[in-house]
This record gives structure tokens, sequence and C-alpha cells, in this order.
């Protein structure tokens, strides 16, 4: 591996299992303050797509962290054209057949689009390894494999964002009753849940590893105690909008301002409050700016006086 992909070294990293769950915020400012963050997110996602850029977003936890939760908001108003959302569960025969990134290489995003995954590649070092689903020697050999892929993945010119929400113990039994008791989420319960709360310890000891040998320089993990549903999100957005951003220019309205002084006189509907009235042009005192071609004609037309007044006195 090059220098910038090296591992990052944290002498002082917390296990997963001892993470701090702020408090979030009273719901008026969470939903203030949420609302903005979308608002930021869509901003991004029409700078990215009139840019050509690309984004990765891979979304891990424990169960019941709120992975889900966190991605829709994260994609409640952005254009659904623009953006993937990938549930990763088990792998189909074909995909058993064939290396476990493949199915992840035939799901990256074209240019404009984002491609968010709700669980990702680290299935291989996480659920694979402590159910043992894969031999020993294929999880061990996953890390530098997974490094490598990221890598080429940052090279391409991708935005790659890796974000890790863990809940304690005693809170995810609460989740899980409120689950069972509640007829709108039981599809969420599974015995999959079951089976890996009997391994929490297992589990917590691969997130460990996980992410001492995968936090890299070029794809960095965010890590979020996620015991408080609404700093979980609002951490989310915050993590994921300013790296998104980052170099990116942001300027550009969402929807030209002349299309939309355009549709409001055409419709009979007062400007909005953003947008200014156009500029009248001095000739006219029209506020309808002069089009390319009535500009070509203005400028041809002394061009073609002349020719004309040669050709009267070539007749003279």
């Amino acid at each position: 591996m090059t220098k910038n992909s090296k591992t990052r070294k944290q002498a002082s990293r917390r296990s997963v299992d001892d993470l701090e769950h702020p408090s979030g915020p009273p719901k008026d400012d969470y939903e203030a303050e949420l609302a903005e963050l979308q608002l930021q997110m869509l901003r991004i996602q029409c700078a990215y797509r009139a840019q050509g850029r690309r984004a990765v977003l891979a979304f891990e936890g424990t169960d019941a962290a709120g992975k889900g939760g966190a991605i829709r908001r994260m994609t409640a108003r952005l254009d659904p054209r623009g953006v993937k959302v990938h549930a990763v569960g088990a792998p189909t025969k074909e995909e058993q057949g064939r290396h476990y990134l493949y199915r992840f290489w035939r799901e990256l995003p074209v240019p404009g689009q984002l491609a968010v995954f709700d669980r990702s590649w680290y299935g291989r070092v996480l659920v694979e390894r402590v159910e043992g689903f894969c031999k020993e020697e294929a999880w061990r050999r996953a890390y530098d494999e997974i490094n490598a892929f990221e890598k080429m993945l940052v090279d391409d010119g991708a935005v790659l964002i890796k974000v890790l929400l863990c809940i304690g113990r005693g809170e995810q039994l609460e989740r899980f009753a409120d689950r069972l008791h509640d007829p709108v989420k039981r599809w969420k319960f599974t015995r999959d849940d079951l089976r890996n709360r009997n391994r929490w310890d297992d589990y917590v000891s691969a997130f460990d590893d996980m992410l001492e040998r995968t936090d890299t320089s070029d794809a960095p993990w965010v890590v979020i105690g996620a015991n408080t549903k609404r700093h979980a999100r609002l951490a989310t957005l915050r993590a994921v909008t300013d790296r998104l951003s980052a170099g990116v220019d942001l300027t550009a309205p969402l929807a030209p301002h002349e299309l939309i002084r355009d549709a409001t006189a055409s419709l009979g509907l007062p400007l909005p409050p953003d947008v200014a009235p156009a500029t009248p042009t001095r000739e006219t005192g029209d506020a309808a700016e002069p089009s390319k071609k009535d500009k070509k004609k203005r400028k041809g037309s002394p061009g073609k006086s002349r020719k004309n007044n040669k050709k009267k006195k070539k007749e003279k």
C-alpha cells in the first residue's frame, strides 16, 4: 500500500462497546437542523449531477442501531433518479460462486449519482467471520482486499464515506422490545437478530478489528454512538454533508433563476423572495435580456448595410 492508504494509528481508540452516546437536542431544534441538512443534501446532489461527480456511502453497525432511519432522513428530499440505496443481504447462488466484491462492483455509481449501501462489503469481516460463513484465511485476507478496493474507488475520483452506528446492549434490548410490541415495526425483527445478540462479544471483537485494519487515510470511518436517535441522525448528516461538499461548488441555484422568472411571468405568479427580477436593458427598458441570436443580428447589421451601399454604387 502507498503511504496515503496506510491504516491510521489511534492508540486511544475506544472499543465500539465503550463509545460515548451524547443526548439529542430538543425536538424543535432537531427538526430545524434536520431540515437544513436535508436541503444541503439536495444542493449537493444537484452539484454532483451537474459536475459529473460520484459518491459511495457505506453504512454498517450493530442490529437496530438506526442505519435505515439515518439513510431515510439523508435521502428524504433527494431526487430518487440520482440516488440508489442498496439493501445488502445474503449473497445469491450466482454471487456465491464469484469473488465477494463482485456484487458491489456491479452497483457502483455512474457520474452524477450517489450510491448508498445499507450494509456493505464489510460483511466479509463481520457476519461471515463470526458465523463461519467463510474460512478464517479468507476473512483475514479480506482486510487488505477491502483497503485496495476502496483506494481504487478514491483514486478513480469517487467520494467514499463509511459510517458505523453502534448502540449499547441495553439500548438494543429496548429497541427489540419496541419492534416486537409494535405491529408496524415487527417486520424489522428476524431470527438473525436473536442469533447475533447471543454472539454480542464476538461481534464487538469483529467491529474493533475492522476499525483497526480498515480505518485508512483514504477511507476513514465515521463512528457514531447511536443510543439517542436524534443525535445519531444529525451526526450522520453532518458528517456526510461535510465530506460530500468538500471542494465542491455549491453556489449554483437548484433551478436557473431565468427559468423561474419566465415561469412565474407566464403563469401570473409572484417571484419567490430569493429570486431577483431581471435587470432592464438600456435600449428598451424591458426586463427581458436580448438573446444570443438577437445579439448576432445586431452585430451583423452594420456589415450588411455596407454591402448594400457597395451594390448601389456599382449599379450607378
